[in-house]
């Protein structure tokens, strides 16, 4: 990859041609047939689809990306001359210390679009470190810039990362330094040598930018793989299965999984490799591994992905492997639950994209939003709060890079019967007096097995996961975190697009909700009262076993920012219904008190 103003920060790739006879990826391909005249009209209607869904940006917002990019270009060269200049270099040296940004991820790639962020890295010399350099100097630099706002230091990250905004566009930018004196204009990112005498986190950092530039070498039509890929990343992002930190897959998850459907297919067309997608993947035998290329190992000595000699690699559920040395699994984050519902998405996605290549369907069908909050009848609901919106900004992005920790715990203190759905929105209460936002798991039996009954304690869960959200090393007053059960007919109004609650399922959306996912699927189906999970009928509503304030989904205490005491709890099961006997004993919020989560003090 090429720096600044070169390919390298280009957004939009040439295509190159497939080559007759050539092998992309690491087996033959499935079908090499080019495309029909039905094939390429399906195409125009996707673009046309996708042009109209708002979701490629305009020329000028395109101008001010890269103007954006080359302001921070020059700041970093100011910044490694200055510190060549502190450390007292020679003349020569000042002149020539360099830095050089390169982009990667959606960016890179050619699939952002309006309001994306940039993905960005810095390379500098072998003199100037993270630590103190880029996140104390630099940091210092950018808070002072008018154009910087939202700036957010993340060191402890897996890959340590500054987030900002400059001049209105999100940046997150890494830094690495390499083992060179003088950083050259010309240097390629790509070349292995850079990994020479640097450590791991240096090693991710520099990988983003190289697998983006492997994953375009190895795919047979870059148009068409961009335009593919812009398109799941579009239908996933509405299926509520895009977010890497939750637990599902990220930006560079999808692209790979799309370019290993180019390579089986490389003479497809978008439409096509769309279907494709979603029938390679629906029948994908997980944990079998999507590789674009084999796994290369050299004598530089880094880890790389193989269940054969690494135990920890034997519990990856979904592996999709970079393709860049060191080649890691870039998808270790999914678990048993996540998987799952991305499995009954693909067969949802599968089924209409059947239906589109039959002439049964459009393409706006298979582009609806999930309906998250009409598909469980018990949802688990995490408030986060804090003093004002800058705290609330690390607050919440502490817990929601957490929050795949408590699905598997709740799945580990469940024996699996208890399946979790995180859902990847944040919401906002704006009748808060503090800054709030709240994030959602659906929850439900194990489908398919007998627990009629079955009741679930998950306190001891709850208080080991926020023990762990209470070690964040930045905490300050005012930073809580509150977590409760809800069932559906308690949701809160702010979760629904219009502020309101929606009216009760018609028998028709019912059906419709039959035929998005078919066979024995959880979430989506409109579920059969006794058997879901547990007792009643559909005409008789639960009875409550938290008393609320009336008009209120949430405690009380919420509107505060504190805590409740609960006078008595009981269990209940999964349906929301009292155990025989428990007509009594409803939970009573009595008085304000602090920091107690009502969440606790029950068990589901």
């Amino acid at each position: 990859m090429q720096a600044m103003s070169s390919e390298g920060l280009s957004a939009s790739p040439q295509p190159t041609q497939a080559v007759v006879g050539k092998q992309y990826g690491v087996t033959k391909p499935l079908l090499t047939a080019g495309p029909t005249e039905s094939d390429i009209q399906r195409t125009l209607e996707l673009k046309k689809f996708l042009v109209e869904a708002g979701l490629y940006e305009s020329e000028e917002e395109a101008a001010k990306r890269e103007e954006v990019l080359h302001r921070i270009g020059q700041i970093v060269k100011d910044w490694v001359k200055q510190l060549t200049r502190l450390r007292r270099y020679t003349d020569q040296m000042v002149e020539d210390a360099n830095a050089l940004i390169f982009t990667f991820g959606s960016y890179r790639l050619g699939v952002h679009g309006p309001g994306d962020g940039i993905d960005t890295l810095c390379v500098g010399p072998s003199y100037v470190n993270r630590e103190e350099d880029f996140f104390i100097v630099l940091h210092d630099t950018l808070a002072e810039m008018e154009e910087v706002t939202e700036l957010q230091p993340v060191p402890d990250a897996y890959v340590p990362v500054m987030k900002f905004k400059f001049d209105g566009i999100s940046i997150d930018l890494l830094y690495t330094s390499v083992t060179l004196l003088v950083v050259p204009e010309d240097l390629a990112i790509s070349d292995v040598s850079l990994l020479y005498n640097i450590d791991e986190p240096t090693v991710r950092s520099l990988n983003g930018c190289r697998d983006a530039d492997q994953i375009l070498k190895l795919v047979p039509n870059v148009e068409h793989f961009c335009t593919t890929l812009r398109c799941l990343r579009f239908w996933a992002k509405r299926r509520g299965v895009y977010s890497n930190v939750i637990g599902f897959l990220g930006g560079v998850n999808w692209a790979l999984l799309v370019a290993r459907v180019c390579q089986l297919y490389p003479n497809a067309v978008p439409s096509v490799l769309v279907s494709r997608f979603f029938r390679v993947y629906t029948q994908w035998r997980w944990p079998n591994p999507v590789m674009l290329c084999a796994i290369e190992e050299d004598e530089l000595g880094f880890g790389v992905w193989d269940p054969r000699k690494n135990p920890r690699d034997r519990t990856h559920h979904m592996p999709i492997i970079t393709p860049a040395y060191p080649c890691m699994n870039s998808s270790y984050n999914v678990s048993k639950s996540t998987l799952r519902v991305m499995m009954e998405q693909f067969q949802h996605g599968n089924k209409i994209s059947e239906e589109i290549e039959l002439d049964k369907a459009k393409w706006c069908a298979l582009f609806e939003p999930y309906l998250f909050f009409k598909s469980y009848k018990n949802y688990l609901q995490v408030d986060i709060v804090a003093v004002d919106v800058d705290d609330l900004r690390a607050w919440k992005g502490w817990v929601e890079s957490r929050l795949r920790k408590l699905t598997l715990m709740i799945e580990r203190d469940t024996m699996e019967m208890l399946q979790c759905h995180p859902y990847p929105h944040t919401y906002v209460d704006k009748t808060k007096q503090c800054a709030h936002s709240a994030f959602y798991m659906g929850l439900q039996r194990k489908q398919g097995d007998k627990v009629q009954g079955q009741q679930f304690d998950i306190r001891g869960t709850v208080d080991e996961f926020k023990l762990s959200i209470n070690m964040y090393n930045f905490w300050k007053p005012g930073m809580e975190i509150y977590l409760s059960h809800v069932r559906r007919s308690q949701l809160p109004f702010f979760v629904f697009p219009d502020g309101s609650k929606r009216p009760i399922q018609s028998r028709v959306l019912a059906k419709q909700h039959d035929h998005e996912v078919s066979g024995a699927s959880s979430g989506e189906r409109h579920l059969n009262w006794k058997s879901d999970l547990g007792g009643g009928s559909p005409e008789k509503q639960p009875a409550s076993i938290i008393t609320y304030k009336a008009g209120s989904t949430s405690p009380e205490i919420l509107d505060k920012c504190v805590g409740v005491e609960v006078v008595e709890s009981n269990k209940i099961t999964l349906s929301g219904e009292l155990e025989p006997g428990d007509g009594s004993n409803s939970i009573v919020i009595t008085n304000v008190t602090s920091m107690t989560s009502v969440f606790e003090k029950f068990g589901i």
